[in-house]
């Protein structure tokens, strides 16, 4: 991905989203663009306007800590925002392989068997690993019965992003579809400032961008989020609703992958659901399963 145009996008996109009065500024009349003007924003951040505008046009290239925290404060970014910029401006010297090591994609990573014991014996819940495409690389038998949509599209590795745009199931099982979309839309472009050289997310984001004009219209605007921990509705096809806490965990022996638990709220109905999920699941892998032969 170009990293001048993603910079220079990120930045005209979050001076839009300030008003002169959020900023503390007067409002003036005549304003041709939305939000503040860049003389604005470098007097706010204490450079010159023609270093701020130098930056604006992508070139983030040995701009010092000092200074994009004095962006960050005068675009008033949140901490995903913030984390974002510095991620771009790394990417424009060329360290986001030092900061961050790259994956090697020359072939398909499988789990661990200790890793997929681990996800095994957590039987409350549904526990998976994704990275920050958004593929799931491996699931305990109740998520895989949580994801069985996902799980029965014809694209391999599944991929939480592609299923939310391109399957009409997403709708159903997402009550709250918009909320799911942006979040999946946040967690890419976010991926994209920390790792602009990833060939598969480029490919991914270029399917869905041609494919989805809902996709299109989110990456445009260039949004970015952490997402670590919270609360998320379901419709399951067989369980129906189902309310969920999770939480992310990063994991430290494969980086950029993270582990992703689910649980109800202990005494809910979600709880009792989640119990009739994991009867399914079983119910369906008793039937798949090879059956023991009776001894001559």
């Amino acid at each position: 991905m170009n990293n001048r145009k993603e910079a220079r996008e990120f930045l005209v996109s979050r001076r839009a989203k300030i008003t002169p009065e959020r900023a503390g500024l007067p409002s003036g009349g005549n304003r041709r663009v939305p939000g503040l003007r860049r003389s604005e924003v470098a007097a706010l951040a204490d450079v010159s306007i023609e270093y701020y505008s130098k930056l604006e046009r992508g070139a983030l290239a040995g701009v010092s800590a000092g200074v994009l925290d004095s962006i960050a404060r005068a675009l008033q970014l949140d901490d995903a925002e913030r984390a974002h910029l510095f991620n771009l401006a790394r990417a424009a010297e060329g360290t986001s392989a030092i900061v961050r090591p790259r994956r090697r994609t020359a072939k398909r990573w499988t789990p661990r068997r200790s890793l997929q014991w681990t996800l095994d014996a957590i039987t409350e819940g549904p526990a998976f690993v994704k990275n920050a495409r958004m593929d799931l690389l491996a699931a305990n038998r109740l998520a895989r019965a949580f994801y069985a949509d996902v799980y029965a599209a014809p694209e391999r590795p599944a991929n939480l992003a592609r299923f939310t745009f391109l399957d009409q199931n997403a709708h159903r099982f997402y009550p709250d579809w918009e909320l799911f979309a942006d979040t999946s839309v946040a967690i890419l472009r976010t991926e994209a400032g920390r790792n602009p050289y990833d060939k598969e997310l480029h490919d991914l984001v270029g399917e869905l961008s041609t494919r989805s004009e809902e996709f299109r219209r989110r990456w445009g605007a260039h949004n970015v989020r952490h997402h670590g921990t919270g609360t998320k509705t379901f419709h399951h096809r067989v369980v129906g609703d189902l309310t969920l806490a999770y939480e992310g965990l990063e994991m430290t022996a494969e980086p950029g992958l993270t582990l992703t638990i689910y649980t109800a709220e202990p005494g809910s109905p979600s709880e009792e659901r989640l119990r009739l999920l994991a009867s399914w699941a079983a119910s369906l892998e008793a039937e798949v399963s090879p059956q023991p032969q009776p001894a001559d």
